[in-house]
């Protein structure tokens, strides 16, 4: 069979195409197949990240469309980790850019390994995910912690940097889900590393391959050197490809809703006439730069899902001077805490905020408002 189905790598703009695929859930297939490259997962996560729409929304579906909690619990617990990464990035803020709970150890660089930007690690499911990766902006979640641990467990590298090179390709890029994932698979955000050896990979990824650096047992994990292929580093440049900086059309008599790259959420809103702006500020994405691919994703399903949307690119403090904005409405997110204006809330599936060490402290909490 072949290891990526073209379904799989296929993201549609459109938010009827969107509901489409959020009908399509079947928790209980998810539950059992998760952890397979084919297995019968959402393929919603870009959609989340971009806020087109929320977890909560999703979880409201799922109910509405007869499943019941039981049933769905696997699936609505994974939504639940998004909330999750969130509340810690809102606590803990720019502190989830270092090594979070426990220093990651050891590190010999602060690189990235050569063979995995260049995808030629050897190890077949890898490499043919990355070059996917490079095409389509996905990786499967079990592919990702598979990166993440040759990167950072085998290959010494600190995971910042291999994080935000994948973060940089991810149409779904979220940096408190990556980067917090990184650290717990490196063992910075958690009690031990994650490994995994050839046959896991070959069980999860359909490949039968053998004689790899990772066809070991589990144990030898322990005393491994740095294996030959890893021991080359690269660093690299990454920076964000914004449209064209362009004059924009402001009605000063109609409040002005801001959107970014965290929100876009087509049903906000939508019963008031208001100036309506996708905010793209250099200043954001000289610290967390996204690919082309993803650019072209986030542009799309602003101009396609919000009528008369119209794209600004600057800081908002430009933005508000240059337009005389003073009725301004924005969604809460981490990275928009210099905003002036009024704040919504995001559309959270739990009321349980704040920071927990664990997610189970966390989904313990979210479990008791869910009604079985």
């Amino acid at each position: 069979m072949k290891l990526f189905e073209e379904q799989q790598t296929e993201f549609p703009t459109s938010y009827k195409e969107i509901l489409k695929r959020i009908d399509a859930i079947d928790p209980s297939k998810y539950k059992h197949t998760r952890n397979y490259i084919n297995g019968a997962v959402s393929y919603l996560s870009p959609y989340i990240s971009r806020g087109v729409i929320s977890t909560k929304f999703i979880f409201k579906k799922i109910l509405d469309n007869g499943f019941k909690p039981p049933e769905a619990e696997k699936f609505i617990q994974e939504l639940a980790w998004r909330d999750y990464w969130q509340q810690v990035w809102i606590a803990k803020g720019e502190a989830i850019n270092q090594d979070l709970k426990h220093t990651q150890t050891p590190v010999s660089n602060t690189d990235i390994p050569k063979a995995i930007l260049e995808a030629t690690t050897g190890i077949v499911a890898i490499d043919t995910a990355i070059q996917e990766f490079y095409k389509t902006g996905y990786l499967h979640n079990h592919l990702r912690m598979y990166i993440a641990a040759i990167s950072c467990n085998m290959g010494r590298s600190h995971w910042k940097t291999p994080a935000r090179w994948m973060y940089y390709h991810l149409l779904d890029a979220d940096w408190a889900s990556n980067a917090l994932s990184w650290q717990w698979v490196a063992g910075a955000n958690a009690n031990k590393k994650y490994v995994a050896n050839q046959e896991n990979i070959n069980t999860y990824c359909f490949t039968k391959q053998r004689g790899t650096f990772l066809d070991i047992p589990y144990e030898a994990f322990t005393d491994m050197d740095v294996p030959e292929v890893l021991k080359q580093t690269s660093p690299f440049i990454l920076k964000t490809p914004l449209p064209k900086k362009q004059a924009i059309s402001i009605d000063n008599t109609l409040p002005s809703c801001i959107y970014t790259m965290y929100n876009l959420d087509p049903l906000w809103k939508q019963e008031s006439k208001a100036n309506r702006i996708l905010l793209l500020e250099p200043s954001c994405f000289d610290l967390y730069p996204v690919s082309q691919n993803t650019m072209d994703f986030i542009v799309n399903l602003a101009v396609q899902n919000i009528s008369n949307i119209q794209i600004y690119v600057g800081e908002f403090s430009e933005l508000q001077q240059q337009y005389s904005l003073t009725n301004i409405y924005f969604k809460e997110h981490p990275l928009n805490t210099h905003y002036m204006g009024t704040q919504d809330s995001r559309d959270w599936m739990f009321d349980v905020q704040g920071y927990f060490p664990s997610f189970f402290g966390f989904w313990k909490k979210c479990k008791k408002q869910i009604t079985y």
